[in-house]
């Protein structure tokens, strides 16, 4: 669904539409950024159409009003016919989620496809976010990658319009996420000698203001800009900041172990986003990242948010459970081209069912199956739940903890704890497939079915195709639980209907 026209950031945007502007292609949408600034720019009259790497038929009912295009960056061919009949692209793909030692050969090799996809078609313009960070000095690899991809893009004829930012805070950045949950999870909060770098942190809104202002604006077109908030800080700042805000007592105290391994595998632990992503995003800690070119305000003179205000706004749109997009929509790596159910030449080998029958409208029933998971729990057997995400994120996995992006509000490809939705029919059914460590690959399925007599049947289905003897051997010590996990369950969503 489009975003209401009271969520969109850019009604006070300098700029106007540009009607000369021919479409537009977004990729990455299906990512935090790239997933806000689409409705941005069809709720202001452009045609955009959308790059993603799989279909899917939620991407519709996601982006209505946008043309689909499948691609994927690394696909030369396929990239080409992506781009064929473009004005002007945002690229906006990274490959961070691909871990500490893949992503900056995958990224730069998406740049150099990107680039020459769009000479080929004769493309007018490359938009590209990138990151902030002093080229001189010795970065971090995931800055060094951010710059060394705004090189490539700017090497070729089609002008490109490079933006630089250091941390984005919204609902649903992984940034955000990190610095809320250690503040929420750790009473005494370590504090390395990087932890006092200065960073110049900027609002997703801001963000999403200035993609769509440098396209309105030709003068942007092949320059570089700095952008960021009002406020330069320290990181140990930010977080005694968002203490105050959380009204929470912390202690900070200095320590003298720095290595961002340690640190990044903690996070991993007592915050959402996985220490893959977590360690990325430290290791450029150790780089200042602010602003030395404010020349952008000239051309979009807005007054950007400051710190604490850009947290304010992320807190008041979980509160108002407003989370359009989030860092979770594109992780973990590949979740696009997983094997689907329905994909499996025949049913996975082991099954499990268990129903109840129940008087309650069929509206009622899926309502509650909806509402499974996040802050709400999974009404039964939590401490298990919960256990086994403990273990899935020492394993290095996406664990529980990733929560939900809404709390009343599903969709195809959401994240529920260590499940995506694969599957989604309105009162009828809910599939999900693991992405927790698995020896195999698991899919749980929820049904609600009518029978006689104003009569619903709820039933839920697990699904398991195990991978060698492992996989075996992990289903066969998981199913003396399934009796009363799976089963107290579907009593429980029948009881909270």
């Amino acid at each position: 669904m489009l975003m209401e026209k009271s969520d969109l950031f850019c009604h006070d945007l300098p700029s106007t539409f540009q009607p000369k502007i021919g479409k537009i292609l977004v990729t990455g949408a299906s990512g935090y950024i790239g997933g806000l600034l689409v409705p941005e720019l069809i709720a202001r009259g452009y045609s955009v159409r959308v790059m993603v790497r799989a279909a899917s038929p939620a991407n519709k009912e996601r982006w209505p009003g946008a043309e689909i295009t499948i691609a994927d960056a690394h696909d030369y061919d396929n990239l080409k016919k992506a781009l064929n009949g473009v004005d002007t692209a945002y690229f906006l793909i990274h490959s961070l989620l691909l871990g500490h030692k893949e992503f900056e050969s995958a990224d730069i090799e998406a740049a150099i496809n990107f680039r020459k996809a769009a000479e080929e078609n004769n493309i007018k313009r490359i938009i590209y976010l990138g990151g902030l960070g002093d080229s001189k000095s010795s970065l971090s690899p995931h800055l060094r990658s951010r710059i060394d991809v705004a090189i490539e893009l700017s090497k070729g004829k089609v002008p490109a319009t490079i933006l630089r930012a250091a941390i984005i805070i919204g609902s649903g950045s992984a940034s955000y996420g990190i610095i809320k949950h250690l503040v929420k999870n750790i009473p005494i909060l370590p504090i390395p000698y990087w932890a006092r770098t200065k960073c110049q942190s900027i609002a997703i809104r801001d963000v999403i203001k200035y993609l769509v202002g440098v396209l309105e604006k030709p003068e942007t077109s092949g320059r570089s800009y700095d952008i960021g908030g009002s406020d330069i800080l320290t990181y140990e700042m930010m977080l005694k900041i968002l203490a105050d805000l959380l009204n929470k007592k912390r202690m900070f105290i200095p320590f003298p172990y720095s290595a961002i391994g340690f640190y990044a595998y903690i996070g991993g632990l007592v915050t959402p986003v996985p220490s893959q992503i977590t360690r990325c995003l430290m290791e450029g800690i150790k780089n200042e990242v602010v602003c030395r070119d404010d020349s952008i305000k000239e051309v979009l003179p807005f007054q950007p948010y400051p710190f604490k205000r850009a947290i304010l706004a992320a807190m008041s749109r979980e509160e108002q459970d407003k989370i359009h997009t989030r860092w979770s929509d594109a992780y973990p790596p590949g979740y696009m081209l997983a094997m689907k159910l329905h994909e499996l030449q025949k049913l996975p080998r082991f099954r499990s069912s268990y129903s109840i029958f129940s008087k309650k409208p069929t509206s009622s029933l899926f309502q509650s199956i909806c509402k499974i998971g996040g802050k709400e729990g999974w009404f039964n057997s939590n401490t298990l739940w919960r256990l086994r995400g403990v273990i899935d994120r020492i394993l290095m996995g996406v664990g529980t903890s990733r929560g939900r992006r809404s709390s009343s509000s599903l969709r195809v490809n959401d994240v529920i704890d260590f499940w995506r939705v694969e599957d989604l029919k309105p009162e009828k059914r809910l599939l999900l497939r693991a992405e927790m460590k698995l020896p195999g690959m698991a899919w749980l399925e929820f049904l609600v079915t009518d029978q006689k007599e104003n009569v619903n049947q709820l039933s839920v289905n697990a699904y398991y195709e195990p991978r060698g003897i492992f996989g075996m051997l992990y289903w066969y010590i998981f199913l003396p639980f399934h009796l009363f996990i799976f089963y107290d369950l579907i009593k429980e969503i029948e009881k909270q209907s």
